[in-house]
């Protein structure tokens, strides 16, 4: 998608009624939230396969808080 466009789709999100407005801007947050939700099973997913788990995490957090 080209510069233009993108500020093409500004322009006319900004010429939205406040209801289609806030439609979209509720879609959108459905979209975002769903690929985080992906993401964090992808990121669940290669910890546990490399043997990590929530006691290692606590571990490694408690090391960072101590200082090392």
């Amino acid at each position: 998608m080209s510069h233009a466009t993108v500020l093409d789709l500004i322009e006319q999100i900004k010429k939205l009624p406040e209801e289609e407005r806030g439609l979209l801007e509720s879609l959108l947050a459905r979209v975002e939230e769903s690929e985080w939700n992906r993401q964090a099973a992808e990121a669940r997913r290669a910890a546990r396969d490399k043997g990590i788990d929530q006691e290692i995490i606590d571990q490694a957090v408690q090391a960072v808080r101590r200082g090392g």
